[in-house]
């Protein structure tokens, strides 16, 4: 069936093909590496998160903390603000009224935390067993399924660094005596210098990843099929202008020729009309051409050279038909008969009287 098409509709067909094909390879790994790209980004906004959430922890721990030690120590009621995690918690919280960061959450999860609202589940003590294990391990990111959506999480390691951070987490005997009103004896203690005891989550819902890299995708497929559509497009036109079009009457002319349907005339009009232009080409279509211009020539000359070979055919059929004729009247009785009369008259008119 394939073989039924025209050179031109086999030639898109195949382009057809090639771009189909193109489309669902570049497409896999076009989608594949968009959502890397995506998930990268993403990764690198909740890292810069995370740092500028340390740069917080930092800055209360060494200038609001020794602003509010004494408070802490004197006071019946504990006062949060001296706690490096609780002034984090509260700076996202005012960075996620930024629209950009609304669905973004942040999580110290702690294996035993002061506030229970810290505490690791499942999924973030086994992050936390991880970082445990692999010390050298400073990130960790991908996806986890978390009730009825799927999040992009990026997680670092956390440990108490500064040693004044264990009065509040070595023995509650050390600790504020409104840290223990506040939150009681029982959680947040036993942490140890430079050791792992939790992780600082981010949460990104994942379809803001999957959005981003979808909206991407779209793009980019659809500049490839727009510029594709055009390459088909410009090689039809060019294939038509410059091989098909030329193509066409060079086999008109040999079909003529097959079927011996072409007179001088017509040859040397279609050479005139036709292959003038074809010859002057330099390509294999102008070899084509000239092959075929002195097929014409050759049929000019050979008809011309039949016609004269028929004129002078004609000529020795009329003679050799006189001559028969000339031969058969001479052998005809009644011409004998008249020879001999007329050879008796002679022969009397030349006898002496």
């Amino acid at each position: 069936m394939f073989n039924r098409f025209k050179l031109a509709t086999k030639f898109t067909l195949l382009l057809l093909l090639v771009f189909v094909g193109a489309i669902a390879v570049s497409g896999l790994a076009l989608s594949h590496a968009l959502e890397q790209k995506a998930e990268a980004e993403i990764a690198y906004r909740s890292q810069t998160i995370a740092e500028t959430m340390n740069s917080v922890s930092n800055y209360t721990n060494t200038h609001i903390n020794p602003l509010l030690i004494q408070m802490v120590n004197t006071k019946d009621t504990f006062i949060p603000e001296s706690i490096p995690s609780f002034a984090v918690r509260e700076v996202f919280e005012n960075l996620r009224k930024n629209e950009d960061y609304k669905d973004f959450l942040y999580k110290d999860a702690n294996l035993n935390p002061t506030n229970l609202r810290d505490k690791a589940d499942a999924f973030e003590i086994e992050l936390i067993e991880r970082f445990r294990r692999e010390p050298e391990l400073k990130n960790i990111s991908g996806f986890r399924d978390s009730y009825d959506e799927k999040l992009f999480y990026n997680a670092r390691p956390f440990s108490i660094k500064n040693p004044t951070c264990l009065r509040c987490h070595s023995t509650p005997e050390v600790a504020p005596k409104s840290q223990i009103v506040s939150y009681g004896s029982e959680n947040g203690f036993g942490w140890k210098l430079n050791e792992i005891v939790g992780t600082q989550v981010i949460y990104i819902p994942a379809k803001q990843v999957f959005d981003d890299a979808h909206r991407a995708f779209v793009l980019f497929i659809s500049l490839f099929i727009i510029i594709f559509a055009i390459v088909i497009l410009l090689i039809n036109y060019l294939l038509k202008r410059n091989v098909l079009q030329p193509l066409k009457p060079m086999a008109q002319l040999a079909q003529k020729i097959s079927m011996n349907e072409i007179s001088v005339e017509e040859a040397k009009q279609f050479d005139r009309e036709k292959l003038t232009s074809i010859v002057q080409r330099h390509d294999e279509l102008g070899q084509l051409g000239r092959v075929f211009q002195r097929m014409v020539h050759e049929i000019s000359t050979r008809e011309q050279q039949f016609k004269q070979q028929l004129h002078t055919l004609r000529i020795e059929v009329d003679e050799a038909k006189r001559a028969l004729e000339v031969a058969e009247i001479a052998e005809s009785k009644t011409f004998q008969k008249l020879q001999e009369e007329a050879k008796a008259i002679r022969n009397k008119r030349n006898a002496p009287n």
